[in-house]
């Protein structure tokens, strides 16, 4: 084979979007890797206290952020839309408001069948280590799971199939958690992944997603003070939750109860048919070869 040949053969093969996710991934979690570990040696030991934490997360979603915006320009080749900053901020907003909004009626309607009641209050000052935890989750989470690992499959396999691999994939991650069972891996997947995934294909953005996961996390842990995805977060109200499992979903906490589910699961499928009737949905790689179809299309 001739070097020509070769190096087309070459180019072919880190083109596929299998190869751009494995690069994209090492990337991006290279990248906050040695930041991580740069903050560590460096900064860690000044003892900026739950603040520092904070400061901490910022400075690694902002690697993140970088490298990814650097996969995108140098290895993709394309415009870095995905944080387009026109439009990004009522995005988010949008994004804060459903998340809060969807975790707020979860726990409405687990305390009015007795699951969720509250006992007494924590100082303001408990928020600030759940923010870290809000602001680190939920921007890291996005570019990799609807970034990168949504939008590679969707490019090579279409639509649906990516959609319901990266749910799949998003509800097994969390079995690596504390209080993890293979119900709340289910519910996460259903209530989660379909949501999430389906902002990412109705805004072709990761902001809304961004805005809602952030709001998720720190409204059901920083205000609510339910166990985020089996992770004991003290919170603003002191609680108690009493009641069967599938009700107040357990040791991890309000993502694994049946009302989850059901409204997240919902809000999920009504995006996903905005983002239908938006023409959003592609095809697989093959079948857009055959019809002359173009790759998925970036807002």
């Amino acid at each position: 084979m001739s070097d020509s040949g070769s190096m087309g053969l070459l180019r072919a093969l880190f083109s596929h979007p299998l190869a751009k996710l494995v690069i994209g991934l090492v990337a991006v979690i290279g990248a906050m890797m040695v930041a991580g570990i740069g903050w560590e040696l460096a900064i860690n030991p000044l003892g900026w206290g739950p603040w520092g934490e904070v400061a901490r997360a910022l400075v690694l979603v902002g690697v993140a952020m970088l490298a990814y915006a650097a996969f995108v320009r140098w290895i993709e080749r394309r415009p870095g839309t995905d944080f387009g900053r026109r439009g990004a901020v009522s995005e988010w907003a949008i994004g804060v408001a459903l998340g809060f909004a969807a975790i707020s009626l979860t726990v409405a309607v687990i305390a009015s069948l007795g699951g969720y009641r509250i006992t007494g209050w924590n100082p303001p000052s408990v928020l600030v280590p759940v923010l870290a935890l809000a602001i680190f989750s939920g921007v890291f989470e996005e570019i990799v799971m609807r970034g990168l690992v949504f939008r590679m499959l969707e490019e090579w396999l279409g639509s649906w199939t990516a959609l319901a691999l990266s749910a799949l994939l998003f509800g097994l991650l969390h079995l690596m958690n504390p209080n993890a069972t293979l119900l709340a891996a289910a519910a996460i997947s259903l209530e989660a992944g379909i949501l999430l995934g389906a902002l990412y294909m109705l805004t072709r953005r990761l902001w809304m997603a961004i805005g809602l996961h952030m709001a998720w996390n720190f409204t059901q842990g920083g205000i609510y003070g339910i166990n985020v995805s089996g992770i004991e977060v003290p919170g603003l109200l002191f609680n108690t939750m009493q009641g069967p499992p599938l009700l107040t979903g357990g040791a991890f906490g309000a993502e694994a109860a049946l009302p989850t589910i059901v409204i997240c699961t919902s809000l999920g499928l009504w995006v996903l048919y905005r983002a239908h009737r938006k023409g959003r949905f592609v095809a697989a790689s093959w079948q857009r070869f055959r019809t002359g179809r173009a790759a998925p299309a970036q807002a």
